[in-house]
């Protein structure tokens, strides 16, 4: 269950991160709003994950989920460059996540 919480958090992460790129530095309602409700979210799912995952697993992991999934949004929503650095340094990040997961 833990880790559950802890992909969820990330995907608030992902909402939180590309809808504050929306709210156009907080002027905009509603994804100042949504950024507000999504942040709020991810670090409760978070909490509630470190009780049972060691912090620099689950913060790893959540961060990593969280910036790779927002660079996905951004290559796919926001038309944002898929250089081949970007994609590279993207991969890195995922590797990460993969070995801290498979040393938990």
């Amino acid at each position: 269950m833990p880790w559950i919480m802890l992909f969820c958090a990330g995907l608030f992460e992902i909402l939180w991160a590309s809808s504050m790129k929306l709210s156009n530095g907080f002027t905009r309602p509603g994804p100042t709003a949504v950024t507000l409700l999504a942040m709020i979210a991810s670090f409760a799912l978070l909490a509630m994950a470190m009780r049972s995952l060691p912090l620099g697993t689950a913060y790893t992991v959540w961060t990593g989920i969280g910036a790779v999934g927002a660079f996905v949004v951004g290559l796919v929503a926001m038309g944002e460059p898929a250089t081949p650095a970007r994609l590279l340094a993207a991969g890195l990040i995922v590797s990460g996540i993969v070995l801290m997961k498979l040393s938990s």
